[in-house]
């Protein structure tokens, strides 16, 4: 009885003693699992013997299959790649300290779609950031803001499609930013523009996207070292001449954006086919565009002209030399040199005619320009006299026209050939025959005259005479003698006499004679 008392007390004993390890045991087992799961949250501490390479300030993580950012980073580093893993994400909480050295972030290939608005909060002095080659579909607004030193952004091969006017705001060292091979729709003309783009961009590639449509109007105004680095190759833009002209411009300007990818400059042609064909073929086979020539300046007399310098880079050093290869004399009044480096000329003289160039020099590129300025002989105030005078004269003949139709036309007929004004014929088949009498001066004299008399004065009147069928011509006159008019002959037989030598065919109604 004994001995079983004693093992049912043993007994007793292990259990309570596995009881207790069992809740000593649990909360390990759950911070173990704790520790775990953290880790696959946080990432691994950073060895740089198996897995990561560590060379001075340099971090290189590439190709390890990471899901996560190494932890426990060093402060002094300044490179970190972590290119070629499976970082799907990149959250806020990925680097837990500041690491104020670092100056470039490689995160390539990783198919990476998820970027926390507070994930470059503690990495400031950024200056290269690589996102390439991942599965972004849009960026957020102030995505980027806190990296005011960013000089070089890789966006390039993602998903993208809709970018936030805001994303790229704070970026103010932006110098390169690659968006190619996305699915972009809109060209992002904010970063480009005069009141709002970035003024240290240099390169901003759009080229291989979904692009329908660019501002064509603005993208002409900007000005050389701009445009030399805007690629926008590759895109479904619909084929225009006014495309066809700004492509043309820019290669005939040897623009890097035109003459490095010139075959890339496609465009679509109108048509349910939507056929690919080169931009600068516009002007032979499909639109028939007028070909590009870049048009010399020209101005009027008295009048001042700027002449500008637009280099392909920004900030260089530039001279001007005036024609007959005269340098710029500092004292100059008519030929002065403006602080951007452009040339004011005026007041306009036809001497200013010519060739001007400048030359552009920096460390690494020199460039030459030729400018061809022609002065017009005559003032812009002075071409406006000369038209409104061909205006006058114009409507002076339209007037003088006018008045002729109505004299010919509205002036009441009085001739016997006139309806209504004719006389009663008693054989149907008599004939009107008319002349005129010209007089010389003595005659009219003589019938002014004859006026004071009491006579009546006759000069420069018309006479018409009735002939009838059987009277008879002499010597290409009309015989004025009839049966009927003998008396009339009596009366007037002195003043036919002399008159008859001047006889011409009209149309009037009564027998005048002076």
């Amino acid at each position: 009885m004994m001995g079983w008392s004693l093992y049912l007390s043993h007994r007793a004993a292990e259990a309570a003693y596995s009881r207790s390890s069992f809740i000593t045991v649990l909360p390990l087992a759950l911070l173990l699992s704790t520790v775990r799961v953290s880790g696959q949250l946080l990432g691994i501490p950073l060895d740089c013997h198996k897995t990561c390479v560590c060379a001075s300030n340099i971090v290189s993580c590439s190709k390890v299959n990471l899901t996560n950012v190494p932890v426990a980073l060093p402060q002094y580093t300044a490179v970190l790649d972590l290119s070629f893993n499976s970082i799907s994400r990149l959250r806020a909480e990925w680097t837990p300290v500041k690491l104020s050295r670092l100056d470039s972030l490689l995160l390539s290939h990783n198919g990476l779609t998820f970027l926390s608005s507070e994930a470059f909060v503690h990495v400031t002095q950024l200056r290269y950031l690589d996102l390439s080659s991942n599965g972004l579909r849009l960026l957020d607004e102030l995505i980027f803001e806190p990296l005011e030193h960013l000089e070089v952004l890789l966006l390039y091969n993602n998903r993208i499609s809709q970018i936030d006017r805001t994303a790229f705001s704070g970026l103010s060292n932006l110098q390169r930013l690659y968006l190619s091979q996305n699915q972009i729709s809109r060209f992002p003309l904010e970063l480009v523009k005069e009141r709002s783009r970035k003024e240290t961009l240099k390169l901003l590639d759009v080229s291989s996207n979904r692009i329908k449509a660019l501002p064509l109007y603005e993208l002409q105004a900007l000005p050389a070292w701009i445009k030399n680095g805007l690629y926008f190759h590759n895109n479904p833009l619909p084929c225009s001449c006014d495309l066809y002209d700004m492509v043309g411009r820019w290669n005939l300007k040897e623009l890097s954006s035109a003459i490095d990818f010139r075959a890339n400059h496609t465009c679509v042609v109108p048509g349910p086919q939507k056929e690919k064909v080169a931009i600068l073929d516009l002007d032979r086979v499909y639109l028939n565009c007028s070909k590009v020539r870049i048009i010399d300046e020209e101005a009027f007399l008295e009048k001042f002209l700027v002449l500008d310098c637009d280099t392909r880079q920004k900030d260089m050093v530039k001279s001007w030399v005036l024609p007959g290869n005269i340098p710029v004399p500092p004292a100059n009044k008519t030929a002065v040199m403006l602080p951007d480096g452009s040339l004011q000329i005026g007041p306009l003289q036809a001497e200013d005619s010519g060739v001007y160039t400048c030359y552009a020099t920096s460390d690494f590129f020199n460039e030459t320009l030729y400018i061809t300025v022609v002065v017009l002989n005559s003032t812009a105030s002075g071409g406006l006299e000369n038209l409104k005078t061909a205006y006058t004269t114009l409507v002076a003949c339209l007037v003088s026209v006018v008045m002729v139709l109505i004299y010919l036309y509205l002036t009441p007929c009085q001739c016997a050939c006139c309806p209504g004004q004719g006389l009663e014929k008693n054989d149907p088949t008599d004939s009107l025959h008319s002349s005129t009498v010209s007089i010389s001066q003595a005659q009219e004299e003589m019938g002014q005259e004859r006026g004071e008399g009491g006579s009546k004065d006759f000069s420069y009147r018309h006479v018409g005479l009735l002939e009838p069928k059987d009277q008879l011509e002499q010597n290409g006159r009309l015989n004025p003698i009839g049966e009927e008019d003998e008396e009339w002959q009596e009366d007037n037989r002195e003043r036919r006499s002399s008159d008859a030598k001047s006889v011409s065919s009209v149309c009037s109604d009564t027998p005048m004679v002076v």
